[in-house]
């Protein structure tokens, strides 16, 4: 089992299991040509394949998209993300998944209108993927220089591996957690989904 084992295994099972999802290792591939600062492919599309492939299932089911985070605080202007955005929906436009590309210094714009609670502005990409739902979610990839990948894993990967969703309480409300997490159930029944804490 992937999750008992060191890291330094469990990143090169990580690699092995994310590469059988031919989708993602083409959006990876086709983000590096951006060049976007700060960057990784992350959130769902990455801890979903994990459960896939750890359930025997074909390693796309259930995503619903692929997110490419980036961090760019020289202009916070929706126009500049914007035209990132178009420039990534003719890059990934031949590909069968949506590809969703945000500005992660934007998000403290607009984040409390849509969630209900202020965000503070993020420092880096990384501190966006430290807020995620669950600490399972908390994961970024990118490809280096070469074909070498950085993984950003601030909880490490044991839960991944193990199907374990455990809460983190740091910003997004307790109602999205609940939420997000019946529906990875309702997919993903073998999953173990850990309370919000009290």
């Amino acid at each position: 089992m992937l999750g008992r084992l060191p890291l330094d295994e469990q990143l090169d099972g990580l690699r092995s299991v994310l590469s059988e999802n031919k989708i993602l290792t083409d959006v990876m591939t086709r983000a590096a040509t951006l060049d976007l600062p700060g960057w990784y492919v992350t959130a769902g599309c990455l801890f979903q394949t994990v459960w896939n492939v750890v359930t025997g299932r074909p390693p796309t089911n259930g995503i619903k998209d692929y997110d490419i985070f980036y961090f760019d605080s020289s202009d916070l202007s929706w126009e500049a993300e914007d035209a990132v955005i178009k420039a990534g929906h003719k890059l990934f436009a031949d590909l069968p998944a949506e590809v969703e590309i945000r500005n992660e210094a934007r998000v403290h714009l607009w984040y409390e209108e849509k969630f209900g609670v202020p965000c503070p502005p993020h420092e880096a990409t990384e501190t966006a993927i430290d807020c995620f739902a669950a600490t399972t979610c908390c994961l970024g990839v990118r490809l280096g220089p070469g074909t070498g990948w950085r993984v950003y894993a601030p909880h490490g990967l044991s839960d991944v591996f193990n199907l374990v969703v455990r809460p983190n309480p740091v910003l997004v409300p307790r109602e999205v957690y609940e939420t997000k997490a019946a529906r990875w159930r309702d997919e993903w029944p073998e999953l173990t989904i850990l309370p919000w804490p009290n």
